[in-house]
This record gives structure tokens, sequence and C-alpha cells, in this order.
């Protein structure tokens, strides 16, 4: 028995909107320092359903664990897990039905992402039980980050009839890839600074410190194999090295600004292009607005919880500019597949004369 194709469509849907739920749910974890309101994983003090309240209940996980119970941190810790656990079980659908169908189209994005959310439940536990340290974390957000991409794409593809190959615009291609990249970077950067809690150390802009060229250790910024706050020899880590952290991801938006927006002027030459072109710039702007505001503002957590998601919402629009830029050359020739968008086609044409 088959599934209905507008049934797997919907799932795919509700999976990516999960997945950006998700993200955010992340973020706000972290960013309210709530990434250890639970000490053991998957469950909380021994609990997989609720957190100890009561207090008998606290009373033995305190004395089970060690450590004193926060009941709001750890609901909010637990909340981003039976989320994320949800959207696994989506996701494992998503997959079931993808090998189902196997014998018309090769389920590797199904196959991606299951092979992906078993490596996010691991890094979630590994977040928990190596405490925080950066470079999970960071992994950790990154791995988040990679499963909304690929469930945009699935999103994309089931729905506007995509087939990932080659272009005849060639040079409006390479400059979508290279958007993506820079975003995909940034995002990097930005899960570095989180992760490392060096977001408010630079509580000025456009200068650092009232400095355009303040101290910078680069050297433990990016020390990868290291422990939170602390160097990879185990002294206290820096205040330049946290500087450093800062200011790469805040220089490194100038690039993002410069590849991915001249991409979105671009878009806007040509009529059919248009309407990509405003959403890629809108939500490049949008984002670069919530970096300086939470800087301006001192890290309001809705501030902070919204520029993570406005991450994944620049990510997903480029994505969504790119995948329509990678069709066969074929397909320029022959009846486009049922939805899909032909807006890319006369600025290829225009590009080839």
């Amino acid at each position: 028995m088959r599934a209905h194709p507008s049934g797997r469509r919907s799932l795919a849907i509700l999976a990516f909107l999960l997945a950006l739920v998700v993200v955010s749910l992340g973020a706000w974890v972290r960013l309210s320092d709530a990434g250890l309101g639970c000490p053991d994983w998957p469950g909380c003090y021994g609990h997989l359903v609720g957190v100890p309240e009561r207090a008998h209940e606290v009373s033995a996980a305190e004395t089970a664990f060690g450590q004193r119970v926060e009941a709001g941190k750890a609901w909010k810790e637990m909340i981003h897990r039976y989320a994320a656990g949800t959207l696994g079980l989506c996701i494992a659908g998503l997959a079931v039905l993808g090998w189902r169908q196997r014998a018309t189209r090769r389920p590797t994005l199904e196959l991606a992402l299951l092979g992906v959310v078993v490596l996010q439940a691991t890094l979630g536990m590994l977040t928990v039980t190596q405490l925080l340290k950066p470079v999970i974390v960071t992994g950790h957000l990154l791995g988040g980050m990679t499963t909304l991409a690929l469930l945009a794409t699935l999103v994309l593809r089931d729905g506007r009839g995509f087939r990932p190959a080659t272009t005849t615009n060639t040079g409006l291609q390479a400059h979508a890839i290279a958007a993506l990249a820079t975003v995909v970077i940034q995002i990097a950067l930005g899960g570095w600074v989180s992760s490392n809690y060096a977001a408010a150390i630079c509580p000025d802009f456009p200068s650092c410190q009232g400095s355009f060229n303040p101290a910078l250790d680069f050297h433990h910024a990016f020390t990868l194999d290291r422990e939170l706050g602390i160097t990879a020899s185990g002294a206290l880590l820096p205040a330049s090295a946290l500087t450093a952290i800062h200011w790469t991801h805040r220089l490194f938006a100038g690039v993002v600004l410069l590849v991915a927006g001249s991409l979105g002027l671009r878009l806007l030459a040509h009529r059919n292009s248009r309407g990509s072109g405003f959403a890629l710039l809108g939500a490049l702007g949008l984002q670069i607005g919530l970096g300086i505001a939470n800087v301006l503002l001192q890290l309001p957590l809705p501030l902070a919880v919204a520029h993570n998601t406005g991450a994944a919402l620049l990510l997903c629009v480029t994505l969504a500019v790119l995948l329509p830029l990678l069709q066969n050359k074929k397909a320029h020739h022959r009846q486009p597949a049922a939805g899909f968008p032909r807006r890319f086609d006369k600025l290829d044409t225009e590009s080839a004369h």
C-alpha cells in the first residue's frame, strides 16, 4: 500500500515546522542557561515524564545527583527534548514512507535525515554528559540546522518537482552556492559565540569595547578541544579570546551581507526572480537588524532567540533560492513538473545571450 503524495508532503511540512520550533527551543534553553537543567539523559533526574517538583521528589533527586534541582530550567530542557523526540518520530515516518517507495524514487534525503537525527540524539546526550563543551554544543546546533535544511529541501522537492543538477546560468548558480556557504559559516560562528557565552563581551556597536581594534586572542578563541570557559591547558579563558570569538562573528556578518545581499540585488534585477530577491534581502536585513539590536539592548532573551530563529530562516530562504538554479539543463526545454516555479527560466535565457 503506497502513501498518498499529499500525505507524505503534509508530514514533511509538519516536520519542517517542528524542526524550526526545535531550533528555537534549543536557543531558548541555551540562552536561558538551562542546558544542564537536567543532569542526565534522556530523562530528567531519573524521570522520563515530568521533572521533580514535589518536596520528596526534589529531596531524592538532589541526594541522588548531588546538585540542587531547578524545576524551571529542568522543564525548559525537557520541553526541548519532547519536541525533538516528536520531530524524530516524524522523520522516522518519512524514512519509512521513502523506503517503501524506493522502487520509484531513491529515499536519499529521508535516510540522510534519519542519520542526522541519530547523530543529533548522540550530541544531545554528550552536551549533558560533557557539561556543555563548546564544540559539542556548536555541533548540536549545526545538526539542528542541518535537519532543518534537509527538511526544507524535501518539502521543496516534493512540492516543486525539484531535481538537483546543473543550470545554464552558472554564474548565478555559483553566486547562490557562495551565499549558502557564507550563511552556513556564519551560523557556525554564531553557534561558537553562543556556546562560549561571548555574545555580551562587546556591548557597543559598531565598535567593540570602544575600539575597532580590540585586544584579540585567536589562538585560545578557536581551540576546539577544550572545556567551557577554560583553555586547553586548564587556565581561565581570557577575555581577549571571547572578544576574538565575538569580533570574528561580527566581521563575517559583513561578508554575508556582501555575498547574499549582492545575490538578492541580482535577483531583483529580473522580473521573474524578484520575489526570491525580496525574500532573501528581507531575511538578511531582519537577521542583521536582530544582531545589532541584541548588542545594543544587551541580549534580551526574546531577541536572542529570535536571532537564532532568523539564522534558520535565512538558511532556508537561501536554499529556496539555490535549489531551482540546480535544475537540469534539459528542464528548460521541456514541460516543468507540476507546480514547479519557472521564475528563473527567463533569467537563465537572458544570461545565455
